[in-house]
């Protein structure tokens, strides 16, 4: 026998070898089907695995494991067996270690045992945030948003596997370059691997595709929860959020004339995104540190509340921005009793968009003042804090504070958390009586003061002082009123440029004259009694009206404008040089109305 042919037979005798290959306690892979979803932001990994018993004794277990390169970046896991028709729950994980092999593993325990010889079908999900890396890792407005994603062409499992397939999924079908392992298949946003054969346990091969990606890339970097229960009907929840824009970084100047243009000016960037809130949520607001921001949207569904959040500014890569968002919930949904007996059951986390990442969570579960016996079950593994105390109005010691926080959460982490507590009802007497002696001081001091003010003369100049300034409150008020009208009129004129309905825009250019003219009304009576007080302001509320005036007109001239332009009485070009100049007159004018209301 040759040399060649030596070798030759020892290459089929390791096949062989390995085609027979089980693992110690008998487990085989013999079918899995992958899928890679790469379509948003986030990694999805899927699998459905027949696992087959080739040992001598039953199983209660087996071992699911994580690659060393994707371990840092897992942010759920999940195992479920499958029944010919559907699933049948959530398999409980441990986490556990093999000596000598990389990554993460976990045993998941079965519901009933695997005989020898038998077969079992089980679905695996992992999900994975941060692992789509952007390349190249700046882009300017006009460019689209590439990405590289890193795997393995094979499952990482501790056991041989006869069959695989593996499916990718991507967000468009621009694909840069990809990995040839076993001549993939390519159709429009999917590409196909496989079938690969005998593969041997813990088999790693580089899988590697740099493709297209423009969905919205947003991470929550923190997120706190506050969640406070009072035994009066109602439940306060608020959300502080710091979110930021993670793909590529947006590189060179911003021009929100082209973004308004060109409908993929900007097309990895993020304009808006919907919040989903507990249908009985009520009382809604969404802030910032300037203030409410009214570009929000509200929509009353029967199983939730919609909230579209719209940024004062879009999102580009590295950009961020904060806000925070609370509404008013009934207790009696959330809030069960027993005699003294308590359990608050209530989402640890909730849907603030879609395919949402988390980097750090903190929530906060304020308690009724006098909640003792506190216990706290929830879904998953938290991180619980020290507890604190929480001062409100009427409070005397305080009311408890639960604090706990986790990182790296995504949709799977939507689920309900309980808190059981005691709490005697008759401390709910406390606030009332509270009050009532409020009460009686607050008369006693009224008395005493009506008694010190007969005995003192008062001070006209200081009460002339608090009339002037009551009355520059309402005008300051009053005037960013009528200038918020003027940016609803643009918002009508859009429309109308786009949807051509001339109804729409007469209606809104009759609701600003209405409300204008009321406005104006309003600001004119204060003007008169600035002037009967004696204060010189009254001539700069009375600048501030002719300067408004000159506003109003321009805008009446750029609702005409886009009129003769949507009646083709204009060409565009020359449409967008005279709404350049109306706007930068009108933006001059304003700046000068600023500078007198500062002045007030």
């Amino acid at each position: 026998m040759t040399r060649r042919s030596a070798f030759v037979a020892v290459c089929l005798l390791f096949v062989a070898a390995l085609s027979s290959e089980v693992s110690a306690d008998g487990l085989v892979n013999e079918d899995v089907k992958r899928t890679v979803d790469l379509s948003t932001h986030l990694a999805k990994i899927t699998a459905e695995i027949v696992l087959s018993n080739h040992g001598q004794s039953s199983v209660q277990s087996f071992i699911l494991a994580v690659d060393a390169d994707l371990a840092p970046h897992m942010a759920y896991i999940g195992a479920s067996v499958k029944g010919d028709e559907e699933e049948h729950g959530t398999l409980e994980l441990q986490q556990t270690s093999i000596q000598g092999q990389r990554g993460e593993f976990y045993k998941v325990l079965l519901p009933s045992t695997l005989a020898a010889g038998a077969q079992l079908k089980v679905k695996t999900e992992m999900m994975f945030s941060h692992v789509l890396k952007p390349f190249p890792t700046q882009i300017t407005q006009a460019e689209r948003q590439l990405v590289v994603f890193q795997g393995n062409h094979y499952l990482y499992s501790p056991y041989p596997t006869r069959s695989q397939t593996t499916r990718v999924r991507l967000a468009s079908k621009t694909v840069e370059s990809y990995t040839k392992l076993g001549n993939p298949s390519k159709t429009d946003e999917i590409i196909e691997y496989g079938p690969f054969r005998d593969v041997a346990p813990f088999s790693e091969d580089a899988l590697k595709i740099h493709y297209e990606n423009n969905t919205p890339f947003l991470t929550i970097t923190s997120i706190t929860r506050t969640i406070e229960v009072s035994h009066w009907g109602n439940i306060a929840v608020e959300e502080t959020i710091d979110l930021r824009h993670t793909g590529a970084i947006l590189k060179g100047p911003f021009s929100r004339y082209d973004y308004q243009r060109q409908s993929d000016s900007g097309i990895s960037s993020v304009k808006s995104f919907k919040t989903i809130l507990p249908a009985s949520a009520q009382d809604v607001y969404y802030r910032d540190e300037i203030g409410n921001i009214s570009t929000s949207h509200l929509q009353v569904l029967d199983d939730s509340v919609e909230v579209e959040v719209r940024p004062r500014f879009p999102l580009f890569g590295g950009w961020k921005t904060h806000y925070i968002i609370g509404y008013n919930l009934p207790s009696y949904e959330y809030l069960y009793t027993l005699g003294e007996q308590y359990a608050l059951k209530m989402r640890l986390v909730d849907h603030v968009y879609d395919d949402q990442v988390i980097d750090y969570m903190t929530v906060k579960i304020i308690l009724p003042e006098g909640a003792k016996n506190i216990h706290v079950d929830t879904p998953y593994k938290i991180d619980r804090m020290p507890n604190q105390l929480h001062y409100t109005y009427l409070d005397t010691f305080g009311r408890p504070v639960l604090v706990a926080t986790k990182n790296n959460l995504v949709e799977q982490h939507i689920q309900d958390f309980v808190v059981h507590y005691t709490f005697n009802k008759i401390l709910m007497l406390q606030e009332p009586l509270l009050v009532v002696g409020a009460f009686y001081i607050l008369f006693f001091t009224t008395r005493g003061i009506a008694i010190w003010r007969l005995a003192f003369l008062p001070d006209p100049a200081a009460e002339v002082r608090m009339k002037v300034a009551s009355i520059t409150e309402q005008v300051l008020t009053l005037v960013n009123r009528r200038l918020g009208l003027y940016r609803h009129m643009d918002e009508v004129v859009n429309r109308y440029k786009q949807s051509r309905d001339t109804g729409a825009l007469n209606s809104g250019r009759k609701t600003l004259e209405a409300d204008h003219r009321t406005l104006t009304s309003e600001i004119s009576s204060l003007q008169a009694r600035l002037k009967t007080e004696g204060s010189d302001l009254a001539e700069k509320v009375g600048e501030i009206q002719k300067l408004d005036g000159q506003v109003k007109e321009l805008v009446c001239r750029s609702c005409s404008e886009a009129e003769r332009l949507v009646g083709g009485k204009v060409k565009k070009e020359t449409y967008i040089e005279s709404e350049k100049s109306l706007t930068g007159r009108r933006q001059e004018l304003i700046s000068r109305i600023d500078s007198l209301l500062d002045a007030l």
